[in-house]
């Protein structure tokens, strides 16, 4: 059985919680890899609506483990706070697994974010303000403090001493805030050991011996391809790597255990934050795709900025990650338009470009270039296999499939769970 990976080919917001909550039923892990509370899935399950930040879609599927891996930091108060609401909704978590080795969010690191951003000014990133890239930067600058630190209270206090030292010291004199008291980040953070130590596990050695064992594991991506730190629109993008990789690290497991790598496109372009966008719109159709698609982040509370399909970005997305499959989702927004642009090339310094241009300079100067595709005006929410949708949609999809290097396995046509056209199984 499959080992899969499942991210988004776009920045993010595709609608990677319904693609992993529709595999869910026949997957017996779902793994989180990176990211943090930054990231946000919303899937609906019948009548019911649920928003997902830290925790794997998974979650929701009754006999699937959910694994927050090694690669992902957890703010544990936000971590409790999420798996409470499940609880009273009458969701089982106690399934959940979480890695020793993940890297805890401190209050230290959403103050240095906040403030941080605040003093960039213009030239600010578009965080989240949920202190993801301060924890991210001290893991690598090695003063970072892991899960398992909460259960050796020694070591717990030289960490948060060692981090806070040459914090205080920006914090006081660079942005003039108050140096925070070391002692009492170790206290609330001891706060939480019992709290969440049921879930705390050895995840690498259990996900290398499930895969061994025959069963199913999906890593899930937290953002989306261009919010890669390596393979994204830097400095626009997030702290860790969303890309397939980031599997690999980001859970313990090697890249030959992969059996197939899933990109999630949204049939149209969607941004959060700052950043260079080709088809951004700021016209009635942008406003239109904001409208009809609910575009507005889940964790952030922000509009999205909205734009036509870009078919650089997805063969872009094709080759960093090696896809080896497509989900196609929203594409229900799309119906009512006369014709649908999609961006096939882009024009840079009066030449045609038909890669993303490696080059920050020239993807911030990026124009697109369109080719006009025939619109539809029947309900497609009904749908149930793709000889059903209308026959201009038919084409738009494979119209998209062809460009993007990849072929479309599956088709959202609306939100719910039961809402999708499935043509090639993910599992086979």
């Amino acid at each position: 059985m499959p080992a899969l990976v499942l991210l988004g080919a776009q920045w993010g917001d595709e609608g990677k919680g319904k693609a992993t909550d529709l595999l869910g039923g026949s997957v017996d892990y779902v793994v989180r890899y990176q990211g943090g509370n930054n990231a946000g899935h919303t899937v609906v399950v019948g009548d019911q609506k649920y928003a997902l930040h830290l925790l794997p879609s998974g979650i929701l599927s009754p006999g699937c483990t959910p694994v927050i891996g090694n690669g992902v930091v957890v703010d544990p108060a936000v971590l409790l706070s999420e798996l409470s609401g499940l609880n009273e909704r009458g969701v089982d978590t106690s399934k959940l697994l979480l890695s020793g080795n993940a890297h805890l969010i401190t209050p230290y690191h959403t103050t240095v974010d906040k403030v941080t951003e605040r003093f960039l000014g213009k030239r600010k990133i578009g965080t989240t303000g949920r202190g993801i890239g301060p924890t991210y930067a001290d893991k690598i600058n090695r003063v970072g403090i892991r899960v398992q630190d909460l259960y050796d209270e020694s070591i717990l206090e030289q960490k948060v001493e060692a981090a806070l030292d040459f914090k205080n010291q920006i914090l006081a004199k660079l942005y003039n805030r108050r140096a925070i008291d070391a002692a009492k980040i170790v206290d609330e953070l001891l706060g939480y050991a019992e709290q969440i130590k049921p879930y705390v596990a050895d995840t690498t050695l259990i996900l290398n011996n499930a895969i061994d064992e025959g069963k199913v594991v999906l890593f899930e991506g937290g953002q989306g391809t261009l919010l890669d730190v390596d393979h994204g629109t830097y400095p626009f993008v997030t702290s860790s790597n969303p890309t397939a990789g980031g599997a690999c690290t980001g859970a313990g497991v090697g890249p030959t255990k992969i059996n197939r790598v899933i990109g999630i496109l949204k049939a149209y372009t969607t941004r959060v934050g700052a950043g260079p966008f080709p088809t951004e719109l700021f016209d009635k159709d942008g406003e239109a795709l904001r409208t009809i698609g609910g575009e507005r982040g889940v964790t952030t509370g922000r509009d999205r900025r909205c734009g036509w399909f870009d078919a650089v970005i997805a063969r872009y997305a094709t080759r960093v990650n090696g896809l080896t499959d497509f989900f196609l989702t929203k594409l229900d927004v799309l119906t009512g338009w006369e014709q649908i642009p999609v961006c096939v090339a882009y024009e840079i310094d009066g030449k045609r470009v038909e890669e993303l241009p490696y080059s920050q300079s020239d993807f911030h100067h990026a124009k697109p270039i369109y080719e006009m595709l025939p619109g539809w005006t029947e309900d497609i929410s009904k749908a149930k296999t793709f000889s059903e949708l209308p026959k201009n949609a038919q084409a738009y999809v494979k119209a998209l499939e062809e460009m993007s290097g990849a072929p479309i396995s599956a088709i959202g046509v609306g939100p719910g769970r039961d809402e999708t056209i499935e043509i090639n199984s993910f599992l086979s």
